[in-house]
């Protein structure tokens, strides 16, 4: 598996990846998923270094003839993409 990181944003942007609205990642949902993780296993929002809290977010695997196979723009700031299922959809298996 791959992971691109775009600094510049310009491959967000081209996957659709804009700028979220205040719904997005201040919903009662997402915040209440910011909540118990922070007491469940100490895990806070800390500052942003670079980037946007505004940028959306979004998961995809592409086979290797660069055809999408699974994924899309994540409905929610507290939305956590299901790896186990890309990597199944491009015929791979998590090593653990």
């Amino acid at each position: 598996m791959r992971v691109v990181v775009d600094f510049e944003k310009k491959t967000y942007a081209s996957w659709g990846l804009g700028t979220s609205s205040a719904w997005h990642f201040l919903s009662p949902w997402a915040l209440y998923s910011v909540y118990t993780l922070g007491k469940g296993e100490g895990i806070w929002n800390r500052p942003t270094e670079s980037g946007s809290r505004w940028q959306l977010s979004g998961a995809w695997a592409v086979d290797k003839d660069g055809t999408v196979k699974w994924g899309g723009i994540a409905k929610a700031a507290d939305d956590i993409p299901d790896f186990d299922a890309a990597l199944k959809s491009v015929g791979l298996k998590a090593k653990l």
